[in-house]
């Protein structure tokens, strides 16, 4: 499938214990999450980071903290999102509600 997997940075991926500002560290990495990112990657997938923490972060500072952990914990840099483009074809992320297409209907919660 053409186009890129999002997956979540803060809770999905790495350890997250709450936003303290442009200079919250990242936590430690998810492993099962890192295992997956891993075996996409082997499979010739796209995968990007989709977070809230480049948001508003004009110094590039996150950005370039992201890139050093997926380099430390993945051993290769991903890009960093936080748009979702017609491209993006799943979503992993902790905040997520999976929608039956076209109905409104949660595939997991009651609404």
């Amino acid at each position: 499938m053409a186009g890129w997997i999002g997956v979540d940075l803060d809770a999905t991926l790495a350890h997250y214990d709450g936003w303290k500002g442009h200079d919250s560290p990242i936590g430690k990495p998810i492993p099962k999450m890192v295992v997956n990112v891993k075996r996409w990657l082997a499979k010739g997938k796209t995968v990007k980071i989709f977070t809230a923490r480049v948001d508003g972060d004009k110094s590039g500072k996150q950005e370039r903290m992201i890139k050093e952990w997926c380099k430390e914990h993945i051993g290769q840099e991903l890009d960093v999102t936080n748009v979702k483009t017609r491209s993006m074809y799943q979503l992993w992320d902790d905040r997520a509600v999976a929608v039956e297409k076209n109905t409104g209907n949660s595939l997991k919660f009651p609404v």
